[in-house]
Parts: structure tokens; sequence; C-alpha cells
């Protein structure tokens, strides 16, 4: 794998994406209350890798914690495609869904890697 185009989307299709990833560098999933209630798996892409198609209006904001990173959800369907947010490690960043992106099989998402974060413990640093 390398760092190709990829097009996502929620549940319902109101909100549509296009990013560049890398499936192959690796992934994220956290142990914090919210990524595990949310059962959350990202890959972490800059900002400008990530383009919106459509459904801006149809977003809606969640902020937890420091309130600093913004969890975005389809207000229609609930699905959280991606999240924005600013860390040491990875500058500006947005957090996009695997499960979101419309285009990768369930079989290359079985070979790409993950790493985990202890949020609860909030020791982000140690992965």
């Amino acid at each position: 794998m390398a760092l190709r185009l990829h097009r996502g989307s929620c549940h319902c299709g109101a909100v549509r994406f296009e990013a560049d990833v890398d499936l192959a560098a690796g992934t994220i999933q956290c142990n914090c209350t919210l990524c595990t209630k949310q059962r959350s798996w990202v890959a972490i892409v800059p900002r400008s890798a990530v383009r919106l198609l459509s459904g801006n209006a149809a977003l809606a904001e969640y902020r937890c914690n420091t309130r600093t990173e913004q969890h975005f959800f389809c207000a229609t369907c609930g699905v959280r495609p991606f999240g924005y947010g600013t860390s040491p490690r990875w500058g500006a960043y947005v957090a996009i869904s695997v499960a979101c992106l419309d285009d990768v099989a369930a079989t290359e998402l079985a070979g790409v890697p993950v790493r985990r974060l202890d949020g609860r413990n909030d020791t982000w640093a140690d992965i």
C-alpha cells in the first residue's frame, strides 16, 4: 500500500469526502472513553490531505475533555466520518474513520497496521 486517494462517506451519504491516505503507514485505536464507546479506528492525515465534497451543513460537532479536538458526525445518520485536532506529533490533523472509507475492502483493512494509544491514562506519547 502507498499514499492513494480514497473516497468516504457517512452511512446516509449526506457527508462525502476524499482524502490522500497511506494505510500502510498505520492506523490508530485509542482507549479513551469516547473512542472506546465509538469503537474508533482512524487514519491520521494532515488537514491538507482531506477535502469535503458534500455535507458541510449536515455535520454536527462534539467536543469533550479538553474541548480542543473537533469530533464531527452526520446529524442525519449519526456516523462520525472524521475529526480535527492538533498535536505536537502530527500538527494540524484529520482523524479519518477507516470504516467510512468506501473504497477499502475488509480484506485490505485486515492487513493494516494498528497502533494503540493510551488516552484513558493520558499517555498519548507512549505508543
